[in-house]
């Protein structure tokens, strides 16, 4: 051979070699790092994640019972008031005058009452009077004293005595009946007239002023809007799927936005019936053990974890091993050196990524739990101990 071929012989045959060494090794044709794991038996601890919002469970909205202005209001937001406080005052236009008026017609009427019993008590004199003459006379007649003409003239008498008794009496009822008429509606006045203060109905917080003095308001429109602190709790949603064996009662971590390093504990108080159908998520209502000292702000969003009753020791895996092929869900498990995709059948997980394995692996099993890409059949695959984070 002449010797330049042998140069280039010389110089080619290396490259191919470390060309097929690069591509044996980090190239298309390298073997695939993985790690293993083994399938363990072991109880776990499921629990349920949800993000929640803080609530007042007793919320009260505070507004007049007609049309009107305000007046004055004398609470700001933080407040806190107690039962029957007044917080504002709703204008009256005339309705003063209209409780002073009746005021004096129920006077009146007291006056026509007294003069109505005066006339009662001076008709029933006179025919009571009228009566006894009455009788006397009949008397007379009798022994032929007097003449039947006179008998018949104070009969007579006795019966317009008696006429005018009754309608004295009358009359005295109609004005008893006058003054009760009129008490009813000054009372109805008084009534209108303590409507139109805006008085807390409980012991709580002021939340909301959402109207100002001067501002015309309607029937039932919020002015005030006051909470009961001690009814805060958290109102939270978690996935149906992972919901099962969620009750009330179960022991609960909040942790709020604002202070993501402080955990509370609390309690499931009520599972709601009715889920949402769009979202696909269960709520539950979450309290406090224990109020925080300063009380979060209502709809501040915080972090919930449920903790589940303990599971029976059951085949448990890591759900960085699970994989998805062609809609199957499964796991790489490793039978005589040769990776092999298992299909699985998964139960519940717990917070720390352990997944209970229902059916399709049995403990002891080695399954691979991390590659450096994904693995196929056919891949070759070459055992370590641990895949750099990035990998993961």
């Amino acid at each position: 051979m002449k010797k330049s071929t042998l140069g280039v012989l010389a110089i080619a045959l290396p490259l191919v070699i470390a060309l097929g060494y690069v591509a044996m090794t980090s190239g298309p044709l390298a073997a695939v790092e993985v790690t293993l794991d083994r399938v363990e038996n072991r109880a776990i601890s499921p629990a349920l994640f949800g993000i929640g919002v803080i609530q007042a469970r007793y919320s009260y909205r505070i507004g007049p019972i007609m049309t009107g202005q305000v007046l004055r209001l004398s609470a700001q937001v933080g407040d806190r008031v107690v039962a029957g406080q007044v917080l504002g005052e709703m204008d009256p236009v005339d309705m003063d005058n209209k409780i002073d008026a009746k005021s004096a017609a129920i006077k009146r009427a007291n006056a026509a009452v007294i003069a109505a019993q005066a006339q009662v008590a001076d008709s029933d004199a006179r025919a009571e009077y009228a009566n006894s003459q009455s009788k006397r006379y009949q008397e007379l007649v009798k022994v032929q004293s007097i003449s039947k003409e006179s008998a018949e003239a104070k009969a007579q008498e006795n019966q317009i005595a008696a006429a005018s008794l009754a309608a004295a009496q009358a009359n005295l009822n109609a004005v008893r009946e006058e003054l009760e008429m009129l008490r009813a509606d000054y009372n109805g006045l008084q009534q209108q007239r303590s409507n139109l203060l805006l008085k807390a109905p409980v012991d709580g917080l002021v939340v909301g002023r959402h109207i100002e003095p001067g501002s015309t308001v309607v029937a039932g429109q919020t002015v005030l809007e006051i909470i009961d602190p001690a009814s805060i709790w958290v109102n939270v949603r978690f996935d149906q799927l992972q919901s099962s064996g969620l009750t009330k009662g179960l022991s609960s971590s909040i942790v709020l936005r604002s202070n993501s390093t402080h955990r509370l504990s609390g309690k499931v108080t009520r599972v709601e019936p009715l889920a949402d159908a769009v979202t696909q998520e269960i709520l539950a209502k979450i309290v406090f053990d224990q109020l925080p000292d300063t009380l979060p702000p209502l709809g501040e969003l915080t972090e919930v974890t449920v903790a589940l009753p303990q599971l029976m020791n059951s085949p448990v895996i890591s759900n960085a091993s699970i994989r998805r092929i062609k809609g199957q869900t499964g796991v790489w498990m490793m039978q005589d050196g040769q990776q092999q995709y298992t299909p699985v059948e998964l139960g519940a997980t717990d917070l720390d990524g352990l997944v209970q394995v229902t059916q399709g692996l049995k403990p002891g099993d080695t399954i691979i739990l991390y590659s450096k890409q994904e693995l196929t059949a056919h891949s070759r695959i070459r055992v370590v101990d641990h895949l750099p984070e990035s990998v993961r």
